[in-house]
């Protein structure tokens, strides 16, 4: 019974102050029983911080890291806008203004008596538009009347009139959003564009940050406390800057570099972990960045393909529009970055601290089969998701009849391909370029008196284990 070990204690030898701090680190010699009786009383590690690396290698990240956040703070600083800069409303699509109200009662009419025109629509009923204008003729239509209930004009009622055709019907007592153009004549100035979503949206809302702080506690709150301030650069900085003209790029680089260091430090704490992923995922931002610039130029990608997009440029013609494109490649693939590189970053880490003898070469090999199934499953959720966001395109292309070469070719998908392969390459780049910098990170790391005491003691018992199997 002796030979085998089965106490904590005596399986990598006596327990002292160093151990316990660092969660009982296995060692070549955790499982040196040959039964796996000790291994499974040393598994802490995993779920605290990870081990201080030394002095040494700190100096040499912060020599890093430092100036680079010092540029950051400086071009925020420098290119900080004040404020999107004013303009007049055109009301078109979002820039219209706008108020709450409530449908107080819904009546059905007959769609002739409220056809404006006076006269029958015609048509080949064949088409969208002839199926339409007949239902308009012979169907029963709603009449809402709607109550405006903020601004200036708080109380005051309109009617609208809901063809049988549309999608969004009216109900009695519904919240909707109106549309107000004051130049128009006063029965006509209000119209209602869309249904007030705040309370459902605000509920999922709360549904998901208590369930983030339920199963992520600290953690997850600080996950939480992270990503409202990466609203507020998204909001603050970012957008803004663009609007005044700032180089799009320039702008998407800064802002996603101080989104980054605030999120990850944050999340994870300020510790050497921690910098090796911040240092991974700029190396990968930076892959991105300069393979977006090539493409997007070579596929002449404009970056207006759409009525928003025209709208922004039509507003703002200083903006350039392929650099917006850009800049939304970085920031979108900045989220899924983060979550790579701290993962492969605490693979390599945990690896050392289950054997600290384990070289650079021996770390690198070990995440990096860590790091494949993360790549497959990475790349097939980016794909997925542009795929899912742009399945409205991709239905009018199927309908079309058109070939996959067509499709592929315009401008419109072109720039869905390229960000989702622009993003994909610089994931699967994050992989071993992470790995590679947390494998040399560790492996230099030179342990203080302490620690080499506490290897010093764990070989012992080692090798007092090995002899005793012996006899």
């Amino acid at each position: 019974m002796s030979g085998h070990g089965h106490a904590p204690v005596t399986a990598n030898g006596p327990l002292t102050v160093t151990d316990a701090g660092h969660g009982s680190d296995h060692g070549p010699g955790a499982g040196a029983d040959g039964h796996g009786h000790a291994h499974a009383h040393g598994h802490s590690h995993s779920h605290g911080p990870a081990a201080p690396v030394s002095r040494h290698l700190r100096k040499v990240i912060a020599a890093i890291l430092i100036p680079f956040t010092a540029a950051v703070v400086v071009g925020l600083v420098v290119l900080w806008p004040g404020g999107a800069p004013p303009h007049k409303r055109t009301g078109v699509g979002f820039d219209q203004q706008t108020q709450q109200a409530t449908v107080t009662r819904v009546v059905e009419v007959s769609c002739a008596s409220v056809n404006a025109s006076g006269e029958t629509p015609t048509g080949d009923t064949s088409t969208a538009e002839g199926n339409s204008a007949a239902q308009e003729a012979g169907g029963t239509c709603h009449k809402a009347t709607v109550r405006v209930d903020t601004g200036k004009d708080k109380g005051r009622t309109f009617t609208e009139i809901v063809q049988p055709d549309q999608a969004r019907q009216l109900h009695q007592g519904e919240q909707v959003v109106t549309a107000y153009e004051p130049s128009a004549p006063k029965d006509l100035q209000y119209s209602v564009t869309d249904v007030n979503r705040r309370f459902p949206m605000g509920l999922l809302a709360g549904i998901f940050a208590l369930a983030v702080v339920v199963v992520g506690r600290l953690r997850g709150a600080m996950a939480l406390v992270a990503l409202a301030i990466s609203f507020m650069v998204l909001n603050f900085f970012i957008l803004p800057a663009i609007l005044q003209g700032s180089n799009p790029l320039l702008v998407a680089v800064i802002g996603s570099s101080a989104i980054m260091l605030i999120a990850l430090y944050t999340c994870h704490g300020l510790s050497a972990r921690t910098s090796v992923a911040v240092l991974g995922t700029l190396a990968s931002l930076a892959l991105i960045g300069i393979l977006g610039s090539q493409f997007i130029d070579w596929a002449a990608l404009t970056g207006n393909t759409d009525d928003q997009t025209g709208l922004i440029h039509g507003l703002y013609p200083k903006i350039g529009m392929s650099g917006l494109l850009l800049a939304g490649v970085i920031i979108g693939s900045l989220g899924v970055l983060d979550d790579v590189t701290v993962t492969q970053t605490s693979a390599v880490w945990e690896l050392h601290e289950a054997n600290p003898a384990m070289g650079w070469r021996g770390l690198y090999r070990a995440g990096i089969r860590i790091g494949r199934d993360h790549i497959a499953s990475v790349v097939n959720t980016l794909v997925l998701a542009y795929a899912g966001a742009a399945l409205p395109l991709l239905l009018l292309f199927s309908i079309a009849q058109s070939g996959v070469s067509t499709v592929a070719n315009s401008e419109l998908v072109a720039e869905e391909i390229v960000r989702t392969l622009v993003g994909s390459i610089g994931l699967v780049a994050s992989v071993p370029v992470t790995t590679l910098l947390a494998a040399l990170v560790v492996a230099a790391d030179k342990p203080g008196p302490q620690a080499k005491t506490a290897a010093a003691g764990e070989a012992a018992a080692a090798g007092r284990g090995g002899r005793r199997r012996k006899r």
